[in-house]
């Protein structure tokens, strides 16, 4: 019965991918970036509840920026979580450019995109990200560069914080969580990490009921007098705290 109910979440959830990206491709080019914001934030809640994973923020997502949010790393599903609680635009390794249909979104939503494996793209992508603080945006990183399975926590790369320093923007730590709404504890089906495949984790995802994905917002940091490594650690820090004991 789990596998029925999966298969058909997974077919509503690719109707959900394909009514996305018909709005992004025909109507996006005439709305305005807050009706686009909107749209994004609704189309993600909306994801969520589709496949039946609840969402609890904890503490305030940003209205407005400039801001940058520093967020730990764990799944595939962060993106949406966090598109959910309040828009943002993301930095994301350029794979997920090349991702069919989920690509065009993320491109759609504003996502930035950097190849991990090149210091000098890493630069390029700090002025871009800088430019976009400078603007008023809402940008997020996840500093660990790669995703965990929930119960620690990496050190957090300071690369990409530079850009707040330069932009002279706060940093607003947020913690990630999925937890199984039946016991309480860390969920471990929507992890993707190591060998795992993509389609693995969502099909695990999908045949566990009951997950909660929990967004736990801190408060801004002031980039002022800050160096980029001990700032970083300062911001994990903070995340480690927002994630409880």
């Amino acid at each position: 019965m789990k596998a029925l109910t999966a298969l058909w979440l997974m077919l509503r959830g690719g109707a959900h991918l394909a009514a996305g990206w018909w709005t992004v491709r025909t109507r996006f080019p005439r709305m305005t970036p807050a009706e686009r914001e909107a749209r994004v934030r609704r189309w993600a809640r909306d994801f969520l509840t589709l496949w039946r994973i609840d969402l609890e923020v904890r503490g305030q997502p940003p209205a407005h920026g400039p801001l940058l949010l520093v967020a730990n790393h764990i799944s595939w599903l962060d993106i949406l979580v966090l598109h959910a609680a309040g828009f943002c635009r993301f930095v994301a390794k350029s794979d997920v450019k090349r991702w069919p249909v989920i690509g065009m979104l993320a491109t759609g939503a504003g996502t930035l995109y950097i190849e991990r494996a090149s210091r000098r793209d890493a630069l390029r992508v700090v002025h871009h990200m800088r430019d976009a603080l400078l603007r008023g945006e809402v940008v997020a990183v996840f500093p660990e560069g790669t995703t965990s399975d929930g119960t620690v926590l990496l050190p957090f790369h300071a690369n990409l914080i530079q850009a707040a320093i330069s932009a002279h923007a706060p940093a607003l730590p947020v913690a990630l969580q999925f937890i199984d709404g039946r016991t309480g504890r860390p969920s471990l089906a929507p992890i993707y990490i190591g060998d795992q495949t993509l389609v693995g984790s969502i099909w695990r995802t999908l045949t566990t009921p009951g997950t909660r994905a929990v967004v736990s917002y801190g408060r801004p940091q002031s980039p002022e007098g800050r160096e980029r490594r001990a700032w970083a650690a300062e911001l994990r820090a903070a995340v480690a705290a927002l994630r409880g004991p």
